[in-house]
């Protein structure tokens, strides 16, 4: 995404009162000064001995971060974290009875019909509660809309449903309609037959404060329909039948709420991103390249259907027979960990993984993706609605999730979500306080990308930013992920001359954000910061 005019404008005046075009080169065989430094404003400084150069320019890669990539499933920690989006989702939404908050999560819990989400009657209580919470906090609010054929009917429980008789779907399930066709009413009739999801989003839009954002996603995950869910959809998606659904849906979402946001196809895994995981009507097609082009061609009139093409994704990289992704913490796993999220972006870089075997290249996923939506669909947003590189209770799962926050922000991702993989994500919620309230009282890593390059990526990433229209509020996040300390040589190209820098520093067993004795200058801009082995650190630059 990028910046708003308005934004461009003011950052480009304030640069030109102070900044040169030109730039010449300046670095000696030890890498101990900046790649670039503007002709005659800054002198070149000698940090003394580092392990690493972080050269920040606030001239270069100027781009708006979204505020919605901070997001995470429901409102863990909502007050501390501060995340800017929350996410109703997962298997049990797929056949949510928003009348009522029945629900069957499928096979995640014996294809049961209960009252999980709530125990109350109260039309959308559970949605319209998360709403109420997220804009408390000013987040946006994700929701998940079934476009299966059946939705739940009760709470009754008593295990799987289908031994409930051969007439289960009727007994127990109410059929799932994407439009109405006939006026809404200000409670839904219990006693009908049907569930309408046109009449669920004007509800929403009725029970919600106007300036909420509310966005909605269509269902969860279909392509395991027929195993998750094989109790109203036992069969195998197709291309046809989920761009059907995913069409009828959200013409009807719009219809109802012509400014709502919607995601789709909401699927997750390298098979199902190439095609549909072997759907019976693949034909070797590429399901991404087909789903743009279905969703171009439907808005052929002027009306976008689907404004974000959305994805899962969990590493899938296995060490010694377990997977990064899940809460293994041995030095061999904690070693491809913090590297793992490199194949998001970085074209160079190999993981050991069927995914990297499968793809037989690297695979640079944010980079295919969107050199898919240019290709097909331009100006479609780009969501991963679900994420997540484990061990949430460690600080390897901690700097996996920082390095993540920080691609997403600086390559453009609009919309992104966490999804707990464990009841304890301490590390993970301190990463993102490292951007979203790294001391505490709200302070956080601004709304625009700059510059950032690490001279070594293996060892250490560093991600940049301004806050937008205001030139000293820089911010830089520097991660070591090596097991042995770093010292960062860090040069600052910006107008704004700066004295000292504030610290905050994740690392060790504490999932804290620790305030750290301030850093002075070793000359004009250029700092010299000790990072911890395995840590994240917030460098704040302060002209005091």
């Amino acid at each position: 995404m990028r910046l708003p005019l308005s934004v461009c404008v003011g950052i480009a005046a304030c640069l030109a009162t102070a900044c040169s075009e030109s730039v010449r080169s300046a670095r000696d065989d030890s890498m101990l000064t900046p790649s670039a430094l503007l002709d005659g404003q800054i002198p070149i400084s000698d940090p003394g001995a580092v392990d690493v150069t972080v050269d920040v320019r606030t001239d270069a890669d100027v781009r708006a971060i979204s505020p919605l990539i901070y997001g995470t499933s429901g409102t863990i920690d909502l007050d501390k974290t501060r995340q800017t989006l929350v996410r109703a989702g997962g298997n049990r939404y797929t056949a949510y009875n928003w009348e009522n908050n029945a629900s069957n999560a499928g096979s995640d819990y014996q294809f049961q019909n209960d009252g999980q989400l709530s125990d109350s009657n109260e039309p959308a209580k559970p949605l319209l509660d998360l709403v109420q919470q997220a804009n408390l906090h000013g987040a946006a609010t994700l929701v998940t809309v079934p476009i299966v054929d059946y939705v739940a009917a009760d709470k009754l429980g008593g295990g799987d449903v289908r031994n409930s008789g051969a007439s289960y779907l009727q007994a127990r399930f109410k059929r799932n309609r994407p439009d109405k066709g006939a006026p809404f009413v200000k409670q839904p009739d219990p006693n009908d037959p049907f569930v309408y999801q046109d009449e669920f989003v004007s509800f929403m839009r009725r029970r919600t404060p106007p300036k909420s954002r509310v966005l909605f996603s269509l269902d969860n995950e279909p392509e395991d329909w027929s195993t998750v869910h094989a109790e109203v959809h036992p069969r195998p998606v197709t291309y046809a039948e989920l761009w059907d659904r995913n069409y009828r849906f959200a013409r009807a979402i719009k219809r109802a709420w012509p400014a709502a946001e919607v995601l789709g196809p909401t699927v997750y895994g390298w098979s199902v991103f190439q095609q549909l995981q072997n759907a019976p009507d693949a034909h070797d097609r590429d399901f991404f390249d087909f789903y743009l082009d279905a969703a171009k061609t439907a808005a052929a009139g002027g009306k976008r259907l689907i404004d974000y093409l959305d994805v899962h994704w969990y590493p899938e990289v296995t060490v010694n027979g377990a997977r990064i992704g899940e809460t293994a913490t041995t030095p061999e796993v904690v070693a491809a960990r913090v590297q793992a999220p490199r194949s998001l972006w970085d074209s160079s870089y190999d993981e050991s993984s069927w995914v990297r075997e499968a793809a037989g290249e690297p695979i640079d996923l944010i980079h295919r993706l969107t050199s898919k939506i240019d290709a097909h669909y331009p100006g479609t947003k780009l969501a991963f609605s679900e994420w997540n590189y484990g061990a949430g209770n460690h600080i390897s799962g901690a700097i996996a999730t920082a390095d993540t926050l920080g691609i997403f922000g600086r390559e453009g991702v609009t919309l992104a979500s966490l999804w707990p993989l464990s009841t304890n994500e301490a590390f993970t919620l301190a990463a993102f306080r490292a951007f979203r309230n790294y001391d505490g009282k709200g302070a956080a890593f601004g709304d625009v990308s700059i510059r950032a390059t690490s001279s070594d990526v293996t060892q250490v990433t560093a991600y940049a930013s301004l806050k937008a229209g205001v030139a000293d509020q820089l911010c830089v996040i520097a991660i070591n992920k090596s097991s042995t300390p770093k010292v960062i040589g860090l040069f600052v190209v910006h107008p704004v001359t700066f004295k000292s820098a504030h610290i905050y520093e994740l690392s060790g067993t504490a999932p804290e954000l620790v305030p750290k004795t301030d850093v002075p200058t070793r000359g004009s801009n250029m700092f010299r910061v000790a990072l911890p082995g395995y840590s994240v650190s917030v460098v704040v630059p302060t002209k005091s």
